[in-house]
């Protein structure tokens, strides 16, 4: 059992979208990741995921509307739902996501990581 400083951990990212491993929970990772600019429109057909904001804001886009996330909010994803995840300014984002869940869900392209590494 370790004490994970999430601080620390984002300070050693610096990659953008490009989640890195800290931590496991039953089935499931926690993640860190940073981003800016648009990802991609996906789903993901079987896992649900949490986005918690550190730092920064987070626009997540829906085909029908948008949902900001400030730091200390979060959102839930459900399976099958597409989103398009969306940083004006650099964002920090903890994620919570079952260990099958690819970062660009239904959507194969340069920004598709499929071995994460740990941090």
């Amino acid at each position: 059992m370790e004490v994970v400083n999430l601080n620390e951990k984002l300070s050693k990212v610096k990659e953008r979208w490009s989640p890195k491993i800290v931590g496991e929970l039953n089935d499931s990772y926690v993640k860190v990741v940073k981003f800016t600019g648009e990802f991609v429109w996906h789903h993901h057909e079987n896992e649900d995921e949490l986005f918690l904001v550190i730092k920064g804001r987070l626009r997540m886009k829906f085909r029908d509307r948008e949902a900001v996330v400030a730091p200390g909010e979060f959102i839930i994803v459900p399976k099958g739902v597409e989103h398009l995840p969306v940083a004006d300014e650099e964002v920090e984002v903890v994620l919570l996501e079952p260990k099958t869940t690819l970062n660009t869900g239904n959507v194969r392209n340069e920004r598709t990581r499929v071995e994460l590494e740990r941090l």
